[in-house]
């Protein structure tokens, strides 16, 4: 099911114009993409080792701006969602909001560095209009951190480490889906 997606992101890998390639999809997934950059930067890195801290930090300022392009669908998406909440007599959104504001910079950290799904985080800090300018440097150092230990531990262990992924990505990507749900329902009943 996931393997035409990863393999169209493999072959983007491998073109000349990879690095914006890799912005892009970095953009796209801390905003409304599936797949985490991780599949591109991942055989770019193997491909041209030498350029690995290079192409880590293409990925990071791609996960950043998109994660500002992600806070922006939050923020905006606020006031309808206050709309629908006080339509049900709920107060549930203030609720989160208070907690996001409360233990928002854990969040981002932690999260920012798994792979759960960073858009979860770039939409939840937009909504709760948590600060932008701490939201921007969290987010630049927790993904600048995970891209750049990738691009580490490629450009020193190489393919095995791209083949255990591989061998493992329906169940990584069934994985990932999984956080997705599970991300929306944490959110939920935060």
């Amino acid at each position: 099911m996931f393997r035409p997606l990863y393999d169209w992101v493999l072959r983007m890998a491998h073109h000349r114009h990879a690095l914006p390639a890799l912005f892009g999809v970095s953009f796209a997934e801390a905003s409304f993409f599936p797949i985490p950059p991780d599949a591109m930067l991942m055989p770019m890195v193997l491909a041209r080792r030498d350029r690995a801290y290079m192409i880590a930090a293409v990925c990071t300022l791609g996960s950043v701006v998109g994660g500002m392009f992600g806070y922006a669908i939050g923020y905006f998406l606020t006031e309808f969602a206050n709309q629908v909440l006080e339509f049900f007599k709920h107060n549930a959104f203030q609720e989160f909001t208070a907690q996001y504001n409360k233990y928002g910079w854990a969040i981002i950290l932690v999260k920012g560095f798994t792979p759960i799904p960073f858009k979860l985080v770039t939409i939840a800090s937009g909504l709760s209009h948590y600060p932008f300018a701490l939201f921007v440097l969290l987010a630049t150092i927790t993904r600048g951190a995970r891209f750049f230990l990738v691009a580490a531990l490629l450009k020193r262990f190489g393919a095995p480490v791209q083949e255990f992924v591989e061998k493992r990505l329906d169940l990584f990507a069934w994985g990932f889906l999984a956080l997705i749900v599970l991300g929306f329902v944490a959110v939920a009943l935060f």
